[in-house]
């Protein structure tokens, strides 16, 4: 059975080691990661994923505006947004968006983990 294919977009070698380190062993692998939107955009094309996981506040374009482009691209794209910021703003923001998971950082591993179950859904 191939595994199921992630792409970490994050700012963070740290956050991105620690997704790596959570989804390893179970039926993921982390296929590619990128440090910024415009990266994460082109990897999206190159490896085809089946989830991406997406920091919201990086350098450069945030992951709001990189969720909208991928969307655009790919309407079917499964999406779980990261952020430190998790209020209500950011939440209307992602809904708007027509994305239903939010994941707070820092995260608890099973979190991520049922996150990435129910989003497969």
């Amino acid at each position: 059975m191939s595994k199921i294919k992630l792409l970490v977009v994050d700012d963070s070698p740290f956050a991105s080691k620690q997704i790596q380190d959570t989804v390893e062993g179970n039926e993921y692998e982390v296929a590619g990661y990128a440090r910024n939107g415009e990266e994460g955009i082109k990897l999206y094309e190159e490896i085809k994923p089946d989830i991406v996981i997406l920091d919201i506040i990086m350098p450069g374009i945030d992951g709001i505006e990189t969720a909208q482009i991928l969307l655009k691209k790919d309407p079917s794209a499964k999406i779980i947004m990261l952020s430190s910021l998790c209020d209500s703003g950011t939440l209307d923001e992602i809904h708007k968006l027509g994305l239903k998971y939010l994941i707070p950082k820092p995260w608890e591993d099973e979190v991520l983990l049922a996150t990435l179950e129910l989003i497969q859904k």
